[in-house]
């Protein structure tokens, strides 16, 4: 009976969404172009060099290299491999949702068992420094030191979830021995993962590159499907209805009600959702709270792209779903901790490193921002239609 009720609100849901497409065609044409326009200029070129160099490092046995290396540091705080520490530093870097393509790509390597690969996903998928500082901060607010203030909440309150998801299964505990630091060991075992690799070189570059592109394709996907739903709640005021019950609970807690549409938007897309809390007139303390929930919230549509990469594994989503709600949590607390002496305490020495330089570094990251955005197209071209000889050599 849950079968066939589940049947019938699948296709329902179907359904709806096929007749509101029909019913919005201009809504959704600007708002499938806005989702693509983002994946093409911005999310395609900045995450697909991590994606292909991240699979040469797994197939030359560096990650291997990595793992002994970082074990003395990963298994205490956060009950993981060492590897673990590859993961979180990609993932970081290159930002969502790498730190789920590398743990399901390690765990289809058997480097990590299926409870290890479940805390481990839970804190290496993170909004990455050129986003937060580049779109967010300078973008939507104009202001550098609110970058500083987000980036070291977000990684900081990332960095607590990962803490306390060690204990998530605590009583399936592995027995290890532990590991000093040992350089010869890694050698040691990256050459012993590079023995076992038995594709060619050319063979294992065709594949980094595939693999890559095709898991960048499922995420355009997604990101243009949630753009358009967005749009649809939006239209047929649904968008409202659940934003009045958000205005509700912010009331209790004496927030400002004008959240609340914002609050709901960045739960299904960030960046729309960001872009309308700086718009918004409450004072910078307040939306650097909301700003930082959202980022740790990931929105939907990053948690539907983890979950389309975590289902070619073993790993459950339950696990990163509440991990993101818990870091929500933790970065409410720690933007507001960190306000003072972060956010005030900066606008000084700002302004001296402005008289100093004509060019301070966080606008090095705007002007980087921007280039990815002007030029990614072209790269995004480029790479296709390398993907597509690649399909046509391979048939």
């Amino acid at each position: 009976m849950n079968q066939k009720l589940y049947s019938i609100i699948y296709a329902s849901i179907s359904v709806f969404i096929a007749v509101m497409v029909i019913y919005f065609p201009q809504e959704v044409l600007k708002a499938s172009q806005r989702g693509l326009e983002v994946w093409a200029n911005v999310v395609f070129p900045s995450l697909l060099p991590f994606f292909i160099v991240a699979e040469l490092l797994i197939a030359f046995g560096v990650v291997h290299f990595i793992g002994v290396l970082c074990e003395p540091i990963m298994r205490p705080l956060f009950n993981v491999p060492g590897v673990g520490g590859f993961v979180w530093t990609m993932g970081m870097a290159s930002g969502y949702p790498s730190g789920a393509k590398f743990t399901a790509r390690l765990r289809q390597e058997g480097q990590l068992t299926k409870t290890e690969a479940e805390r481990l996903v839970t804190f290496t998928n993170a909004s990455n420094p050129l986003f937060i500082i580049g779109a967010v901060s300078i973008g939507f607010f104009y202001d550098h030191q609110l970058g500083i203030l987000l980036a070291i909440t977000h990684y900081l309150s990332n960095f607590c979830v990962g803490v306390c998801m060690r204990f998530y299964k605590y009583h399936e505990k592995k027995s290890y021995r532990f590991q000093n630091f040992s350089i010869s060991k890694a050698f040691q075992q990256l050459h012993l993962a590079r023995i076992k690799e038995k594709r060619a070189l050319g063979k294992i570059l065709g594949d980094s590159v595939t693999n890559s592109i095709q898991t960048l394709l499922v995420i355009g996907g997604f990101i243009i499907l949630f753009s358009v739903l967005t749009e649809i709640m939006r239209e047929i005021h649904l968008a409202h209805f659940f934003a009045g019950g958000i205005a509700i609970l912010l009331q209790l807690f004496h927030l400002p009600i004008e959240m609340a549409l914002p609050l709901f938007t960045g739960f299904f897309e960030i960046t729309i959702g960001a872009n309308e809390v700086s718009q918004t007139e409450s004072s910078i303390l307040i939306k650097a709270v909301f700003v930082s929930i959202i980022l740790a919230f990931n929105g939907f549509s990053v948690q539907a792209q983890v979950a389309s990469i975590l289902a070619e594994t073993d790993i459950r989503f339950a696990p990163y779903f509440l991990a993101r709600i818990l870091h929500a949590v933790f970065a409410c607390f720690i933007v507001i901790l960190l306000y003072v002496p972060v956010y005030k305490n900066q606008i000084h020495s700002t302004m001296v490193s402005f008289m100093k330089w004509e060019q301070p570094p966080l606008e090095n990251i705007q002007f980087l921002y921007r280039i990815v955005e002007q030029f990614g197209f072209f790269f995004t071209l480029m790479a296709l239609s390398f993907y597509l000889i690649l399909l046509i050599k391979q048939k």
